[in-house]
């Protein structure tokens, strides 16, 4: 269905250059199609966020969902429309360059002006709260192939991404680079709304903290070999984070969920999510003096640790106040797994599509002897924890800002000994302002 849709907007762009334009109102059209690319993917997210912050109650809560999709749809059109209203006041006089180039010119243009903008739209799509095969299915919920996923044909909206990453080199990169913020865009996208009942935003950001002093570090051997083991029984076909090949380093990486996230509205909680809406943003060893340029790489969980030595690969994390944020507690830590490609050291954690934590260096630890012990979470049931046997608590250790610091709670009533070595929460910076840069440039094939 997709590929008539995104045949028809090639054909039809085509015939209307070909009946009524000229080569040289069709090329400006292209150009003028492409700034207004480069200004819905470079200013978006600042529109975006500013919807959710303003429509985060009442009436207006419908709108945070579509946010993104809204803002990156409507940046396109006026800039496009107000650049094309110029441009039809500039070439009221017809420049002819005769019949021959016209004829053969003129469909040309307009073929390459379709594939904009039906790549425009199918990333439109991609942004909305839509099911996760409309418009077309990039990956399969219950068997993710980051790998190969799957395309639209023509893959237009492969097109549009590649060509941002090409237009916008250079100069054009600005101090927070595209590809090293969202490397594989689409990736990124189709990922956050693999499931529909889950919000692709949180109205709270940053909606997600991370440890000052070890927020990331090597896991034991053990539970390399216990990835290798579920790997080879197939359980983790619903896991994005599943290794590919044996070249690769398993890493800890400890992610704290904030209680002030967790809303009753679902639209915009943080408080259920899945492992596809979390990933690391990787950059190579040698290249990673600034975590905002250059490229970088997704890596997603494999799964997350259900005690120090036993790894939990549900797809889907729910979080209720009343049972992970008994007292006190502000932070739920959960200790993730990532299978870290060789060569490559995390720079930032994001979190569904509005929420960007950099991992500060002295929180990347590499001796695995000095990481904190692993911290025990178990998904909570409806029949677990009743009210007349509340899980146990502990001594919150101080943390920046004042705010109290806690590890995940094991299922028992025993309180664990706190964790000397979990030091708390780190001075998070919210990166969900504008982002101009490069694209990675596989997208175009």
């Amino acid at each position: 269905m997709v590929s008539i849709v995104v045949l028809l907007i090639i054909v039809g762009c085509a015939v209307i250059q070909f009946l009524k334009g000229t080569i040289v109102r069709a090329l400006a059209t292209i150009v003028i199609a492409v700034f207004a690319t480069m200004v819905a993917f470079g200013f978006f997210e600042i529109l975006a966020n500013v919807i959710i912050k303003r429509s985060d109650t009442g009436s207006m809560l419908s709108l945070v969902p579509w946010a993104q999709a809204l803002s990156f749809l409507l940046l396109f059109v006026l800039t496009f429309a107000i650049l094309q209203t110029g441009i039809i006041q500039l070439t009221r006089q017809t420049v002819d360059l005769g019949i021959m180039p016209e004829r053969i010119g003129r469909p040309v243009l307009g073929i390459i002006l379709g594939f904009i903008v039906s790549g425009v739209l199918l990333i439109f799509l991609a942004l909305a709260p839509l099911p996760n095969k409309y418009p077309y299915t990039r990956f399969e919920q219950r068997n993710i192939q980051i790998d190969s996923p799957g395309k639209a044909f023509p893959n237009v909206d492969g097109l549009v991404t590649g060509l941002f990453s090409l237009v916008s080199n250079g100069s054009f990169s600005g101090k927070r680079s595209f590809s090293a913020m969202h490397p594989n865009f689409l990736n990124q996208v189709y990922l956050n709304r693999l499931d529909s009942d889950v919000s692709l935003v949180s109205s709270v950001s940053p909606a997600i903290e991370l440890p000052r002093d070890a927020a990331v570090w090597p896991a034991p051997e053990n539970l390399k070999a216990q990835v290798e083991q579920l790997s080879s029984q197939g359980k983790l076909s619903r896991s994005p984070g599943k290794p590919a090949d044996s070249r690769y380093d398993l890493m800890v990486a400890r992610i704290g969920i904030s209680e002030k996230a967790l809303k009753a509205e679902s639209k915009i909680s943080a408080g259920t999510f899945t492992l596809s809406q979390l990933r690391l943003i990787c950059k190579n060893r040698i290249h990673n003096s600034d975590a905002q340029t250059g490229r970088g790489q997704n890596v997603y969980p494999v799964g997350y640790l259900k005690t120090a030595n036993e790894i939990e690969t549900d797809s889907k994390i729910v979080l209720k106040k009343k049972d992970d944020f008994p007292g006190d507690i502000k932070t739920k830590y959960i200790d993730f797994l990532f299978a870290v490609p060789n060569g490559f050291v995390p720079v930032t954690v994001q979190f569904k599509l509005n929420n960007v934590v950099q991992i500060p260096a002295n929180a990347i630890l590499n001796d695995a002897s000095q990481a904190p012990r692993a911290g025990d979470y178990r998904q909570p049931s409806e029949n677990q924890r009743p009210d007349n046997n509340p899980p146990a608590n502990t001594e919150a250790p101080e943390t920046a800002g004042d705010q109290q610091d806690h590890r995940p709670q094991s299922e028992g009533n025993e309180t664990p000994e706190p964790d000397d070595n979990a030091a708390g929460q780190n001075r998070t910076e919210n990166l969900t302002e504008s982002i101009t840069g490069l694209e990675t440039s596989e997208e175009l094939f």
